[in-house]
């Protein structure tokens, strides 16, 4: 994988991922990840519907797992033909490998702030930690840095951070992830912890 060598990012193994964080991901990334088969056929019908009626290209519906394959195989474009080839791939890697891996693999590469990729990298330079050492509130953080990496930066942008950690937390007390006392919990946390530990 050109990318990830280009980039220097290692591959993380499916068990280094904490489950918290994994659900995080799907509650905010892609919610049927589990159930589809690389393909959001029902995301793709309701981003259309949207677009139609808003007139514009205003939604997505790429899956967790086209979102994998547009960046390791695509050059992270999507346009054009390439959208026909991402979602003509990802249904393919759907049937290689597991779902486990999948979301390994794209919480390895996904880009997280200036100049770093994946989880652990922002986990180390935002929160002092590996992400096994994480709670709900810094799991939700990083989660969220995968819409806008650079928007939702926490130390440059600490209040756009703190909404969109809040729209994870919520988006996985919607899917039943968690309950209403972690959420209040973890809403009460700083963005950048005062307890960072120096262990990376």
């Amino acid at each position: 994988m050109s990318f990830l060598r280009q980039h220097g990012v290692a591959l993380v193994a499916a068990k280094e991922i904490p489950p918290l964080l994994a659900q995080a991901i799907v509650a905010t990334e892609d919610e049927r990840f589990y159930q589809h088969h690389g393909i959001d056929a029902i995301g793709i019908g309701r981003a259309a519907l949207f677009d139609a009626t808003h007139r514009c290209l205003c939604q997505g519906a790429s899956t967790i797992t086209q979102q994998l394959v547009k960046d390791i195989y695509l050059h992270g474009s999507d346009r054009g033909l390439n959208k026909v080839i991402d979602a003509v791939v990802a249904f393919k890697v759907e049937t290689k490998i597991s779902k486990q891996q999948i979301l390994a693999d794209y919480l390895s590469e996904i880009p997280t702030g200036p100049g770093m990729y994946g989880i652990d990298e922002a986990s180390c330079t935002y929160l002092g930690m590996l992400p096994l050492r994480l709670d709900l509130a810094d799991e939700a953080l990083l989660a969220g840095l995968a819409q806008a990496p650079s928007a939702y930066d926490p130390q440059l942008h600490p209040h756009a951070a703190t909404i969109r950690r809040n729209e994870v937390l919520r988006a996985m007390l919607t899917e039943g992830d968690v309950t209403p006392a972690e959420v209040k919990t973890a809403r009460l946390e700083p963005i950048i912890p005062e307890r960072i530990a120096a262990g990376c």
